[in-house]
């Protein structure tokens, strides 16, 4: 039988953690070649690399990854035994493991796990972000219990996943007041070679407003195309373009980056998705999430 080195996982936890092993060794009061020794014979055994180099400091492999999220669990559990041993109060916390697609907007993802925090019961939420297939490939390995997204499971990746409809909201345009006084009147058809800033073609609000220009006629003067939404608004907030924002977070756009509504179209729509592996949701964290996710999209309407 083959018995996991726990020395060896702490030494790699703590690493994992600091970022670094000379922070690590800081912390354990260990010289370097010691904990550079333990984790390549923790390395060894796994038969698997934990880290790669970036830079200065360390960062995961996948398997890196894996293994940091059980010992997490493992030295929670250690921490919680010690507490018991020693009759303090233990707290122990519910883990709530959630990956969220890199298109999704992170207000809007703060609103949607905002429930979560606020149960009875204690809830720690980890989160992690990647793209769709990455995150997918994570949760059917239960190494995530949910995933965020504002786009379906993808059949084609043989991945065994249930859509859970969060709801749907509208879409609105926003801009510094110099530019939503231009081009307020007449719009959408204003819009028309107007300055904008827009996803990036992989995002699925792009594709939504793609076609709706294309429906509607309009061409706008694409000055900037961001990845990052948060990087977007803020060059919409020096007044670089016009920029689409979700209605349900449409009050802290306005206050956050102090702009002004453009224009609004009830024809454009998105939804969002929590995606499981469970048909039937079980975790109270989960069930919070879709049952105020579902009251949020329906006010926003």
């Amino acid at each position: 039988m083959e018995w996991l080195n726990y020395h060896h996982l702490m030494y790699f936890w703590v690493v994992a953690k600091e970022g670094s092993v000379a922070k690590a060794c800081e912390k354990l009061h260990l010289a370097q070649p010691t904990i550079s020794g333990q984790i390549r014979a923790f390395e060894k055994s796994l038969k698997a690399n934990l880290f790669a180099k970036s830079g200065r400091n360390l960062v995961l492999t996948e398997t890196g990854r894996t293994v940091y999220q059980y010992a997490e669990e493992i030295f929670l559990l250690g921490r919680e035994l010690q507490d018991t041993l020693h009759h303090r109060p233990t707290g122990r916390l519910i883990r709530f493991v959630v990956g969220i697609t890199d298109a999704l907007p992170k207000l809007i993802t703060h609103r949607l796990l905002q429930p979560a925090l606020t149960l009875p019961e204690e809830i720690q939420v980890t989160c992690y972000d990647g793209e769709p297939d990455r995150l997918m490939a994570q949760l059917a390995l239960h190494e995530l219990d949910l995933v965020l997204s504002d786009v379906p499971a993808n059949p084609r990746l043989g991945v065994k996943a249930y859509n859970h409809l969060l709801g749907e909201c509208g879409i609105t345009f926003f801009g510094t007041e110099e530019l939503a006084k231009c081009y307020r009147e007449g719009f959408p058809q204003s819009l028309d070679g107007a300055p904008f800033l827009l996803p990036t073609a992989q995002n699925n609000l792009r594709r939504t407003l793609d076609q709706w220009f294309d429906q509607l006629g309009i061409r706008p003067q694409i000055r900037g195309e961001f990845s990052d939404s948060a990087l977007l608004k803020a060059f919409g907030q020096c007044g670089d373009g016009i920029f689409a924002a979700h209605d349900i977070v449409a009050g802290e756009v306005k206050r956050m980056y102090r702009v002004s509504e453009v224009g609004h179209d009830a024809r454009l729509r998105e939804r969002f998705y929590a995606i499981s592996v469970e048909k039937r949701i079980k975790h109270p964290a989960v069930l919070a999430i879709t049952k105020f996710a579902q009251t949020l999209t329906k006010n926003s309407e």
